[in-house]
């Protein structure tokens, strides 16, 4: 909280947390979220709110819907799977990240986690490990992580068998295998390597009896 107290110390009364969720996927959309939080705010308020990945899922669902209570403005962006195999990923997080401030308008400082994105065009401090030691930072993680885990579990019953609903698309084991034995589907993407090996596999193989969209 001390970056965040320092800047509302210095005037600035409209300050953003910025993170994305789901940059190192293989499926879905990557995610972001910005949250302002209110400068009276005591501490405790959030108290527990820390690092979406350190956290597990119960409590993580329980700090989001305390933070969409008690933030002073949540936006939520993404960058589909086709901008992300057009663009590149990290072009695609930018944009996700543009879209998510764009909601929260106008802001006057953002706090990022990791290296600065200049794409986003407004003034910044850039945190390393942001998600561990800036409030904002840490609510705009378990926004953006909730929110995208919650996507790809409704996605999960629409495409059978790779099991999204709890690898949120990520290249676990289970997934590759499900990846090799029912294919590509359009939410994977083919700009990533372990994706293109499939597609590039199918193409001289017979194709995969399965990756079919479920109704």
């Amino acid at each position: 909280m001390e970056r965040e107290r320092a800047l509302w110390t210095a005037g600035i009364r409209r300050l953003a947390g910025v993170d994305e969720v789901g940059r190192g996927a293989l499926a879905g959309c990557v995610v972001a979220a910005a949250v302002v939080l209110p400068p009276d705010m005591p501490l405790a308020a959030l108290a527990g709110v820390a690092d979406s990945k350190l956290l597990e899922r119960p409590r993580r669902e329980a700090l989001y819907e305390r933070i969409l209570a008690l933030a002073s403005a949540v936006g939520i962006g993404s960058a589909s799977v086709r901008e992300i195999d057009r663009l590149n990923i990290l072009r695609a997080t930018a944009l996700a990240m543009g879209r998510a401030l764009h909601q929260v308008a106008p802001v006057e400082h953002v706090l990022v986690d990791g290296l600065p994105v200049a794409e986003l065009g407004i003034a910044q401090t850039a945190i390393v490990g942001g998600d561990r030691t800036s409030l904002s930072i840490a609510a705009a993680s378990i926004v953006a992580k909730v929110t995208r885990d919650r996507w790809m579990a409704r996605l999960d019953r629409r495409f059978a068998g790779f099991g999204w609903a709890t690898n949120a698309g990520y290249g676990t084991a289970s997934h590759r295998e499900a990846l090799a034995r029912l294919g590509v589907t359009p939410l994977h993407r083919r700009s990533f390597a372990s994706v293109r090996l499939v597609v590039q596999k199918n193409l001289f193989d017979e194709p995969p009896p399965g990756g079919h969209f479920v109704e």
